[in-house]
């Protein structure tokens, strides 16, 4: 079991990981977190909205179902959003340079990460 600053320096290995966060999405606060690109204090807070809406969506159209991750494409990074299976409300944020990273690989590792994350 790995702790969350192990966990999210393990996925700042990886070729053009930028940075990366735990989330409460209850309050929007991080847990941890670690790198640099973005202002992670106002991403957490911007991704948990993301998280709800996403959620809300699906109970409005009835689909009994959950969320893998959610990926969001800019010109130059991949913002992925993964939420804890075995912790609800939580959810790993992860930004990745575009042109350095492999984003097979990166939702490979956050599911690896996930499985071996203790707090």
């Amino acid at each position: 079991m790995a702790t969350i600053k192990q966990s999210l320096d393990e996925l700042l290995t990886l070729d053009g990981a930028l940075c990366a966060a735990v989330v409460d999405s209850a309050s929007g606060m991080m847990l941890g977190s670690a790198g640099t690109g973005v202002d992670l204090e106002v991403a957490a807070a911007g991704n948990t909205e993301v998280m709800r809406a996403k959620l809300k969506t699906m109970r409005s159209l009835g689909l009994n179902d959950v969320i893998e991750d959610i990926l969001i494409t800019l010109g130059k990074q991949y913002h992925l959003i993964r939420p804890l299976s075995r912790k609800e409300g939580v959810f790993i944020y992860f930004v990745l340079d575009k042109a350095k990273s492999n984003l097979a690989i990166a939702r490979r590792k956050m599911q690896d990460i996930e499985k071996d994350l203790n707090f």
